[in-house]
């Protein structure tokens, strides 16, 4: 991959037996390098996306940091916003193809993630304190570990709806013309990472008034729709295979029993000592009634 303003690099991928011949550009030999950027995603030679993951973090962590100390309005309505348009970006950028599975190995990658959309929602008035759960229903906002299946999802409806002019070679359509089935021989383990592996679970247990939704906007609303319906229904049981289920086992992590049992000691403690709520990033602010 060439650069310009810099030395030539090349980064060799470390799959299929490859040689890493020595290359020359007009005289000069190529620099060999483990991780290359590229339309602003940062790809190593092994094809893991560590390096991505904490870029992202990074970035989002310097722009908390930065509304931490400029920002002086920290009401749900303003912070909603700063957070939307600010800081989720950075978590989101090209999530298609980073996306770290929920399974196991992923995990810890995936609560680094979250701690950043939990670290920003302590900030907020009147719900820093609550907790991480409460946060987001206050905020109507769900885990970032489900808004990255959910955005598999949409991506998914736009390819098999030819709203897009790619990706129609990765997947293809059951009999039903409605399923999707995988395009690989023989799925490994590294593959079902893959976008085009990962999303079929999902998709295919969705019903088929979603599914045949007649636009993008209709399909994300009929998404909503059916979750709502789904944990209202008196005939509910569990979230196992639908696209929310990552959503509780994240909250279920993060909540356990001993952190609620402990959490109005601690909210009493960060009162009487504001100093350590303000080290912590926790805000205790409430506004009177």
């Amino acid at each position: 991959m060439l650069n310009h303003g810099r030395a030539c690099q090349r980064c060799d991928f470390d799959i299929n037996n490859n040689p890493c011949n020595d290359y020359v550009l007009d005289g000069s030999k190529l620099e060999v390098v483990d991780v290359e950027k590229d339309l602003g995603l940062l790809i190593s030679k092994d094809l893991k996306w560590d390096e991505q993951v904490k870029s992202s973090l990074c970035k989002a962590n310097q722009t908390i940091a930065w509304i931490t100390r400029n920002v002086i309005c920290k009401s749900k309505e303003v912070m909603k916003k700063i957070y939307i348009c600010l800081i989720r970006p950075h978590l989101e950028y090209c999530v298609q193809l980073w996306s770290p599975v929920a399974a196991h190995g992923s995990w810890g990658t995936i609560y680094e993630i979250e701690k950043v959309q939990r670290k920003f929602t302590n900030l907020i008035d009147d719900i820093g304190t609550l907790q991480y759960g409460t946060r987001l229903a206050e905020l109507n906002l769900t885990t970032l570990a489900e808004r990255r299946i959910r955005g598999d999802l949409i991506e998914t409806f736009k390819i098999v709806n030819n709203v897009v002019d790619y990706g129609h070679d990765i997947f293809t359509l059951g009999r039903s013309g409605r399923n999707i089935v995988s395009c690989g021989l023989k799925v490994s383990s590294f593959r079902k990472k893959f976008f085009s592996e990962r999303v079929i679970q999902y998709w295919n247990v969705l019903p088929n008034f979603v599914k045949l939704s007649s636009s993008v906007n209709s399909f994300k609303a009929n998404l909503s729709l059916h979750k709502s319906q789904q944990l209202k229904s008196e005939h509910y049981v569990s979230s196992v295979g639908n696209f929310w289920e990552v959503s509780e086992h994240v909250l279920q992590r993060i909540e356990s029993p001993s952190a609620v049992a402990g959490r109005d000691a601690f909210c009493e403690y960060l009162n009487d000592t504001p100093w350590v709520a303000k080290r912590k990033g926790i805000n205790i602010f409430k506004n009177p009634l």
